[in-house]
């Protein structure tokens, strides 16, 4: 099997921009378009295939039909685990957590909790981000400065600059600051819990809603230390360079630079890839890919020849 190309689903929500469009190529009719999620069977949001001979065919049918693509790794015999994004913050997210597997699966009816990673491809000057609590700060207390508006002032603001790597565990508080352009890799779970939204009015015109009681009940409120970079060692051969970002039980991100007419990409019969270009334009095997693109790699395909001049992430789950 060759890998193949993924069309997105997009998402509309209030606080997205326009570059996803402007920069990244992605032609969806949605304005403003805050999110594409890239490789998704998520029912919420699923990925289509747009090369090849499943083309057409939504990503979810095509590896119910061919488990086989996921590869012989026990975490990969019972279905897609990751999902991977990108997302356009014009304006702030709302500050949210999100549940751990063990929540999730007991109060949301069997479902994954969500750990994700970001890369961020992009951000203005002075642009920042939510992680975690300033201090240790009991529920009660977290409870009260939600309702009197005050909590900004507990919340942790760290700066961000392109390139940067933020790890963001399931319980952890954290919003994406306006002007950050970044790409998340998820377990593929769409419970969001909403604790603070700035007072902001959604689409219908009235307050989005909360979801205090939950986001308590599963945050780290302990206050625990800043994140820090992720110490990151390129490893270089010609025509090509690899640095691991993240390193979790639920998926594997590295940073790929591609200068090269050819270079292998060996095989990975124990799990599939994901092939997410962030610059330039290259070739896998046959497949043509540039700035925006998602390859899928199935776990069946051999060594594949990699040539172009380009920068993308590469995720196996």
């Amino acid at each position: 099997m060759s890998p193949f190309l993924l069309s997105p689903a997009g998402k509309d929500y209030i606080w997205g921009g326009e570059r996803l469009k402007s920069s990244y190529g992605k032609a969806i009719d949605l304005t403003p378009l805050a999110e594409t999620w890239e490789c998704s069977v998520h029912p919420d949001g699923p990925s289509v295939v747009a090369s090849g001979e499943f083309a057409g065919r939504s990503l979810a049918e095509v590896l119910a039909e061919h488990a086989e693509f996921l590869g012989s790794s026990p975490s990969a015999q019972d279905g897609l685990h990751i999902l991977v994004k990108l997302i356009d913050a014009k304006r702030n997210l709302s500050v949210q957590v999100h549940p751990d597997d063990a929540y999730a699966f007991r109060e949301e009816g069997g479902q994954q909790g969500k750990t994700e990673m970001w890369y961020v491809m992009d951000a203005e000057p002075g642009a920042s981000l939510v992680f975690g609590l300033r201090c240790e700060v009991p529920p009660e207390t977290l409870r009260a400065a939600l309702e009197a508006g005050t909590v900004e002032a507990l919340l942790r603001r760290v700066p961000v600059h392109r390139g940067d790597v933020f790890y963001i565990p399931a319980g952890t508080i954290h919003a994406i600051g306006s002007g950050i352009l970044l790409a998340e890799v998820q377990q593929n779970s769409n419970l969001t819990y909403r604790l603070y939204d700035y007072g902001r009015l959604g689409k219908d015109g009235r307050p989005r809603p909360l979801h205090v009681d939950k986001a308590l009940a599963v945050s780290d409120l302990s206050g625990a230390q800043a994140p820090r970079q992720p110490l990151r060692v390129l490893r270089y051969r010609p025509g090509f360079a690899k640095e691991t970002l993240c390193e979790c039980p639920y998926f594997e991100v590295a940073r790929c630079l591609l200068n090269s007419e050819a270079v292998e990409l060996p095989a990975l019969p124990e799990s599939y890839r994901v092939l997410l270009c962030v610059d330039g334009a290259g070739s896998l095997g046959e497949l043509q890919f540039r700035k925006g693109d998602t390859v899928f790699i199935p776990a069946t395909c051999g060594a594949l020849t990699l040539s172009g001049s380009a920068e993308f992430l590469l995720i196996r789950g």
